[in-house]
């Protein structure tokens, strides 16, 4: 029983450990709104964010796009998604789509 409790830990111990290391590497995750998909196998995304005025104070709307790679084509101008980090696959392109949040209406 000794052998089969701890092959059963060690088995957990390195699960957890390929999960910390995978979460680790995509820990930052970005949502925005799909403006583009007209490249093969890449989506333009908007991600909007607030940045407040120095003097004023009242907060502006600034605006990123990125390129990031979507595997199967699946996504629509307009879908929101969720996008997270990864190698340089091309010159723009160094984002991969995790997830899509909600899809556009047709």
């Amino acid at each position: 029983m000794n052998t089969e409790t701890a092959t059963a830990e060690t088995a957990t111990t390195s699960a957890e450990a390929a999960t910390k290391t995978v979460e680790k590497r995509g820990e930052r995750v970005l949502t925005g709104r799909v403006v583009s998909n007209k490249m093969d196998k890449t989506i333009a995304v908007l991600v909007e964010r607030l940045v407040r005025h120095e003097t004023y104070g009242k907060f502006l709307r600034r605006s990123t796009k990125l390129l990031a790679h979507d595997e199967s084509n699946s996504d629509r101008e307009g879908d929101t998604v969720t996008i997270t980090p990864c190698r340089p696959l091309s010159r723009r392109k160094s984002w991969r789509l995790l997830a899509i949040i909600e899809r556009a209406a047709p």
